[in-house]
């Protein structure tokens, strides 16, 4: 029998959307709780999926998930590894050591300054090593970790382009550890040190937390006659396989913006545009080119943390279904950004509370006059609340939301041609339709209400690699194929095809401050998953 169905799910603050997909058809959908250990709520949505589709386990041959997870330990402190950091690349660097500016409640969650060292090592951007690196220092620290760490995080200088230093350390710590979770920055992102180094500290505190996930998903599929791979989508909307995700789970941290991208491309065919994911509290604001999120080019802040993890390029603005309007007679004060949140069933005018929200002016306007079947309540059970609004409110707020709303597309926008908006999420029904200016036209997709489940199903594996060319001595050409085929690799790496894969961006950056014609190459592929 032919594994053409596929499950995904988009695990938000407040809900967790599942699809069941088969071929291009959607055979059910859902929208559960979130829980407060995620895992759970998951589960809950797939039982729901598996009752309502009716599909049998046997036919089931993929399941993906972008997931809070890591995100949520981190910010949380919970759950977290215990990290042994290493740098190597002493002398150097030593005036700002590792873990500089990071909260102090985040530094002791992962297990504090003791275990931190910064070993003699590190390379030259061409080759060349700053100092050899010292073994000894290596092996003495690890004696210093035992039974204290679980987790190690090692960063070299220019090690993303000469990674010996840190495959010898890796080597050296296997030896004295044994079997312990090593996360190599060479892996995690690019040149940087500072920035590399605390996204790889990050990874290495987030492993246990996606291995627990991973497993525990496994085992409820198990147990439901599911024989499928598990997959996890990434910051760029691509997916990769679980294994993979338990080595490098920071690439998740922006999962769920990123699969609402991909399945509001998917559901409209549109691959060239603004994405508006409206929830009830916020509203997320994407760009998509060819298909896939634009990368934001600026430091991304995970838990009060800088990285240079690869994330989409959001603007997020305090705009939801269950967002207060704060008015004076039919004059409207402000839009937010205080909000209802999950208690826009109990305190907005339409459920007979006492509280203006955005929701509330989309019925008045008639935007919310049906009952979507994924919702176990209608939009408004007083509409004697809402008859009461008058016209000039209702106009005047959805003046101002529709003011919010081009702002926002206007900061995603490079250039000044209008350009299709796609507005996707729970709360997409109350965003005004009409008139909306710098866009050609204002889609809502089928299924829009889960469009981050679905694009969790769709089965392209992503990857990237990226080195540092001397073009004096190289041949263009040569070196971009050099690092297309380490992209490649990647991709293979990370659950996909190797013959598949299709480069869908190639970036050359020069860098004016070396001597010689010296640039960064970086690639990102696609491809298929590998079953």
């Amino acid at each position: 029998m032919e594994k053409d169905v596929r499950i995904g799910f988009d695990v938000g603050g407040t809900f967790t959307d599942g699809v069941i997909v088969k071929g291009q058809e959607i055979l059910a959908k859902t929208k559960t709780l979130t829980t407060e250990d995620v895992t759970t709520g998951i589960i809950n949505a797939l039982d729901d999926l598996l009752e309502d589709s009716k599909v049998e386990p046997i036919e089931i041959g993929m399941i993906s998930f972008g997931t809070t997870h890591t995100t949520n330990a981190i910010i949380e402190r919970k759950n977290l590894n215990k990290v042994g950091i290493f740098r190597l690349a002493a002398p150097a660097t030593t005036a700002i050591p590792p873990l500089t500016g990071w909260p102090e409640d985040l530094i002791e969650a992962i297990g504090g300054n003791e275990n931190v060292f910064i070993i003699r090592g590190g390379s030259e951007y061409d080759g060349r090593d700053i100092v050899p690196l010292d073994e000894q220092a290596i092996r003495n620290a690890c004696q210093r970790l035992i039974g204290t760490v679980d987790s190690i995080a090692i960063t070299g200088v220019f090690s993303p382009m000469i990674p010996d230093h840190e495959n010898k350390a890796s080597e050296i710590i296997r030896e004295e550890l044994g079997d312990i979770h090593i996360t190599l920055s060479q892996n995690i992102s690019t040149i940087s040190i500072l920035e590399r180094e605390n996204s790889t500290i990050l990874n290495a505190s987030v492993i246990s937390v996606m291995q627990r996930s991973i497993n525990a998903l496994k085992n409820a599929t198990e147990r439901r006659g599911i024989n499928a791979p598990l997959f996890v989508v990434q910051n760029d909307g691509s997916v990769m396989s679980s294994d993979f995700a338990i080595d490098y789970p920071i690439f998740t941290v922006a999962s769920g913006p990123a699969a609402s991208v991909r399945g509001a491309v998917y559901l409209s065919g549109i691959k060239d545009g603004v994405v508006v994911d409206v929830g009830g509290t916020s509203t997320d604001v994407g760009y998509i080119v060819d298909g896939f999120p634009r990368e934001s080019a600026i430091t991304v802040s995970i838990g009060g943390v800088k990285t240079n993890i690869r994330c989409p390029d959001l603007l997020s603005i305090a705009l939801g279904g269950g967002t207060i309007i704060k008015n004076k007679g039919t004059e409207v004060l402000a839009i937010g950004p205080e909000s209802t949140g999950y208690n826009l069933v109990k305190l907005g005018k339409s459920f007979g509370g006492p509280i203006l929200t955005v929701h509330d002016i989309a019925v008045a306007r008639g935007g919310l006059n049906e009952k979507l079947d994924i919702f176990d309540t209608n939009f408004v059970t007083h509409p004697e609340k809402i008859k009461e609004l008058s016209t000039e409110l209702v106009d005047h707020s959805t003046e101002k939301i529709k003011e919010l709303l081009e702002i926002t597309i206007d900061q995603m926008k490079t250039t000044p041609e209008d350009i299709p908006a796609l507005i996707v999420g729970g709360g997409a029904t109350t965003m005004p339709k009409e008139g909306v200016e710098g866009t050609t036209e204002i889609i809502n997709p089928n299924h829009f209400e889960v469009c981050g489940a679905v694009g969790a199903t769709i089965a392209e594996i992503g990857a990237y690699a990226e080195s540092v060319a001397d073009l004096e001595i190289e041949d263009r050409e040569e070196a971009i194929n050099h690092v297309i085929e380490m992209a490649k690799n990647n991709l293979e790496s990370a659950g996909g095809l190797k013959e598949t894969a299709e480069v869908i961006d190639i970036e050359e950056i020069p860098f004016a401050y070396m001597p010689g014609k010296r640039q960064k190459i970086r690639v990102r592929v696609k491809g298929k998953i590998f079953n």
